[in-house]
């Protein structure tokens, strides 16, 4: 897998994806690009479609129509390790942590089946303790290496989901309500984590409901409602859209 994007094109590039469960349309005719580095925000109301959007990009959920690109490679028929194998991660809103394995080894699961798998990469067991101690450091829970997920505060566990998705190297990590029921300060605490993977070189995009944090966090916003896309640029000038606010006051 090249480490650069493909002719210097979007990270991804998604192009008529349309989605539908019997007669409903969940989602339709979605164009969207992200670019490497980017910190997007996706946004909507309750049932616009984002978590479906997310499912069928990460290859949970197969699209009846459009294509998605991924670093210029078509993914379209690839299912979800396939995907993250390829650097496209996503965290979940319910952390799915192993309950019975400590901090450690629920991250080394992840690194052993996503980076090991990976052509002409192996990590000795020894770099692999070393990721598992680095990546928990990075979310603050390195004091917290031996303990079993059941010991950790809600705030933690929600660091412990990204951590765990981080430890598959992606280059675009889908952050999917990572602050939902967090307190204002824990929120702070996961845009710092978030802040600091994208500067590390992933890219970010953040599904939320909390806008300060989703406004602190962007630097674009894409606004779906009932499975179209309506809106997408900088925070400011989307969240001023006549469409949006319609959308969000009429919720």
């Amino acid at each position: 897998m090249s480490s650069a994007q493909t002719d210097n094109g979007p990270l991804l590039a998604v192009s008529g994806l349309g989605k539908r469960f019997g007669g409903f349309v969940a989602l339709e005719n979605i164009d969207l690009t992200i670019a490497t580095g980017e910190r997007v925000g996706l946004i909507g109301p309750n049932g616009s479609g984002k978590s479906t959007l997310v499912n069928c990009l990460c290859g949970t959920l197969r699209n009846e129509t459009g294509a998605v690109l991924f670093d210029g490679r078509p993914v379209d028929g690839l299912i979800a390790h396939e995907r993250t194998r390829l650097g496209l991660a996503r965290s979940f809103q319910l952390p799915k942590p192993f309950r019975t394995l400590n901090l450690i080894d629920n991250l080394r699961v992840p690194l052993l089946y996503t980076v090991n798998a990976r052509p002409g990469h192996h990590l000795s067991d020894e770099q692999v303790a070393a990721r598992c101690a680095e990546l928990l450091e990075a979310v603050a829970l390195a004091d917290k290496a031996r303990r079993l997920p059941r010991d950790l505060t809600q705030v933690e566990m929600r660091k412990l989901e990204l951590a765990r998705a981080v430890a598959t190297e992606p280059r675009l990590l889908f952050a999917d309500e990572a602050m939902a029921g967090l307190s204002p300060s824990e929120v702070e605490e996961i845009i710092a984590v978030l802040l600091r993977l994208n500067q590390q070189g992933i890219t970010i995009v953040l599904i939320e409901h909390i806008m300060r944090a989703v406004m602190s966090f962007s630097t674009r916003l894409v606004v779906l409602v009932a499975g179209q896309k309506i809106a997408d640029g900088m925070p400011q000038e989307v969240v001023r859209n006549p469409e949006v606010e319609r959308a969000y006051l009429g919720e």
